[in-house]
């Protein structure tokens, strides 16, 4: 394993480019390609929209002005004592900003630019072995040690044909949510794995506990090449990974 390379692929994932099957191995095989082309495409297209400036005089260029977290992103009274064993993302289905109704059923709101929304109910409420009442119910017969943590937007999204509506979440939101995953795995010593850091969509196939048609996340409206429940979530549990 090439370490060089493995620390190329851990950037790539935390800047939101995908190695979505072999993840950071150390191996700058086709995959690896493909993250480098797709970030210098998106490098050209912040150029030409005046996003970031080329300096003059030399070769080296800027980088790209994604949102990266360098320091704790929860405040920690937003992350009371519990025993907790796993994290749900999801999707409100809603505006880019976070509704009362909202705030009702998650612990964490990851607003369209980025900023972080405390819901109504504390994680606390949701503790194992029994949540109590006034708990966060996020996802069916799935919330007792179970944090919920949502990103708001895709109000009028459709399944397929992919349309993700007026209210698309953003690449931005997708790079903090990993940053509030790793705090929260490090906080409630949450091992990162299929089972514990999962979409509301893998909760169905992964932890056979039968959903409702949820969908989120299952197409991401700002990279359409990663597309399907278990890759979206394999994508952000190597993004996880690369910040613990």
């Amino acid at each position: 394993m090439n370490t060089t390379v493995q620390a190329l692929q851990r950037r790539l994932i935390a800047l939101g480019f995908p190695l979505p099957k072999y993840g950071p191995d150390g191996d700058f095989g086709g995959e690896s390609i493909k993250a480098v082309g797709n970030a210098l495409d998106e490098l050209v297209e912040l150029r030409q929209r005046d996003q970031i400036h080329f300096p003059t005089g030399d070769l080296k260029l800027s980088p790209p002005t994604f949102l990266q977290p360098t320091g704790p992103v929860i405040p920690a009274d937003w992350m009371p004592d519990a025993k907790i064993s796993r994290i749900i993302f999801h999707w409100t289905a809603g505006q880019n900003k976070a509704s009362d109704l909202d705030r009702d059923h998650y612990h964490i709101l990851i607003e369209g630019d980025g900023k972080l929304v405390r819901g109504k109910p504390s994680i606390a409420l949701n503790s194992e072995p029994k949540a109590k009442a006034g708990y966060a119910a996020h996802t069916l017969n799935c919330n007792t040690g179970s944090i919920g943590v949502s990103l708001c937007g895709m109000a009028g999204a459709v399944e397929s044909p992919f349309n993700p509506g007026k209210q698309p979440i953003t690449r931005d939101q997708w790079t903090i949510l990993a940053a509030v995953l790793a705090e929260l795995c490090a906080r409630y010593s949450i091992p990162v794995d299929r089972k514990t850091v999962l979409s509301h969509a893998e909760v169905q196939p992964t932890l056979k506990i039968t959903q409702k048609g949820k969908w989120d996340i299952s197409r991401l409206p700002f990279d359409t090449s990663i597309q399907g429940a278990l890759a979206i979530g394999d994508h952000m549990r190597a993004m996880v990974k690369s910040r613990l």
